[in-house]
């Protein structure tokens, strides 16, 4: 557990540690980030009820002026830990009793994976689209949408995984605020073969508050290593493709890719009549001449593969309907990445 100003959190999060009904032995290791809140204090005073349950604790920290950041107070909090696999836990978030003992025995089957879990959102109705998609994309999903701008497919507060795999990934960015070091992890372990599993059960208590680390990543640092990963996962191996939206997020992809994939896009679809009509989208920022015209068509009549732009679960149905019609495979002829 990273710690960083969480005194009002604490009890009920490491209550939830308690509660476990895991019977092997357990670790608790918590790194304090510079707080100023008593936070130190308060898990300090669970020390002795912990190791009565048989939790060995361990807790280190600084008392700098600033924080070093999630990634460093994680960092430090696994080199400190000398379990076998690693259970992750925000102290603002609360773990259900079966958890640990349930991520433990996928993990001894999914050795090289990551594995999350289902949760509920605290309040009751935060981040509903979010949540939704969090508890329902399927586990072949778990892999194939991990481009979109929901970032991880697992979210970071519900990993579990083996120390052999961490320690194979490496650590986490330790650039600080503002650095989204989960996604860059979570990308990391992907892109060296790692698995994407998820425990379909509500194993956690996931608090959505404004004080989350969360918010302080801005949106554009995000997109940058989507697009990234998404050229050099899928893009960079196709010949040609579609974006599906002529529209400002379609288009935006358009212009953020390397010129030789931009080449590679064939078409834009859309449902739009008035863009459709328009015939092309003239990528006006281009020092080419004649700059390129890419032609908009109906997405009846455009061909995979294609990457999607468009938002799901925000029409209704409308949208995934018109997907479905098309019987097409995700992951080999197209993926999201709204």
């Amino acid at each position: 557990i990273p710690v960083h100003n969480a005194s009002c959190w604490l009890d009920e999060c490491l209550q939830g540690i308690e509660d476990q009904d895991y019977t092997g032995s357990m670790e608790l290791s918590v790194y304090d980030d510079a707080s100023t809140d008593g936070s130190r204090a308060i898990v300090e005073g669970w020390r002795e009820r912990l190791e009565r349950r048989g939790v060995s604790m361990v807790i280190s920290g600084h008392d700098s002026a600033q924080p070093r950041g999630v990634g460093h107070a994680k960092n430090q909090a696994v080199s400190q830990s000398s379990g076998k696999y690693l259970c992750f836990q925000d102290a603002d978030d609360v773990m259900m009793p079966q958890r640990i003992h349930l991520q433990y025995e996928t993990c001894l089957f999914n050795s090289t994976s990551l594995i999350g879990c289902q949760v509920r959102r605290d309040p009751e109705g935060s981040t509903e689209r979010y949540t939704r998609w969090i508890n329902n994309i399927s586990q072949d999903q778990l892999s194939t949408q991990v481009y979109t701008s929901h970032g991880p497919t697992v979210i970071m507060p519900t990993w579990f995984c083996s120390r052999d795999w961490f320690q194979r990934v490496g650590t986490f960015d330790e650039g600080g605020k503002g650095v989204p070091e989960d996604l860059l992890w979570f990308y990391q372990s992907v892109g060296q073969g790692g698995g994407v599993v998820r425990v379909d059960q509500c194993l956690l208590v996931y608090r959505y508050h404004q004080q989350a680390a969360t918010h302080s990543v801005l949106e554009e640092t995000i997109w940058n290593l989507r697009v990234a990963f998404l050229q050099e996962r899928v893009i960079n191996q196709w010949e040609s493709f579609t974006i599906w939206n002529a529209g400002k997020q379609g288009r935006k992809l358009y212009r953020c890719l390397s010129s030789s994939n931009q080449k590679k896009v064939r078409a834009f679809c859309d449902v739009d009549e008035n863009k459709i009509n328009k015939g092309f989208y003239t990528y006006e920022e281009s020092k080419e001449r004649p700059k390129p015209q890419i032609p908009v068509l109906h997405y009846r009549d455009a061909s995979p593969p294609y990457i999607i732009c468009v938002k799901l679960d925000m029409t209704g149905g409308v949208f995934e309907e018109n997907l479905k019609s098309l019987h097409l495979e995700e992951g080999v002829d197209y993926y999201h990445f709204n």
